[in-house]
């Protein structure tokens, strides 16, 4: 049974840091694409970040490009999200996904397969 858990959230003021993590279970990461979605209330998911399976290839969404990173860690089968200089408009629960290596669009809701349960970030001014 594959399982995606991620923790790390909480309740920061903007500016602050915060970094999330994913552990995975039943699949071995360095097989598959990962990334990250978000979703605020009242929102759709969107697309925060994804890594390729072999690291080469990092994308993110434009509103976090320059304060998050997304990295791995295929011997401990985790992911990981630096969040720094955080904004109240990044207050969501964030999603960690896992999906073939052959993914086409990593920015696409459709393509990934297993997903963890959330962890709320919450950015307060």
């Amino acid at each position: 049974q594959v399982r995606l858990v991620e923790s790390g959230g909480g309740l920061v003021q903007a500016g602050d840091s915060l970094r999330l993590s994913c552990a995975a279970s039943g699949i071995t990461l360095g097989g598959y694409y990962m990334a990250w979605f978000r979703q605020a209330p009242g929102k759709e998911r969107e697309f925060v970040a994804a890594i390729s399976p072999s690291d080469v290839y990092r994308d993110y969404a434009g509103s976090v490009h320059d304060r998050f990173t997304i990295s791995k860690n295929n011997r401990k089968n985790t992911m990981a999200l630096q969040m720094n200089v955080l904004k109240q408009e990044d207050t969501a629960v964030y999603y960690c996904a896992a999906g073939p290596s052959t993914i086409i669009n990593p920015r696409a809701n459709t393509d990934w397969v297993y997903w963890g349960q959330g962890t709320q970030v919450t950015v307060s001014s």
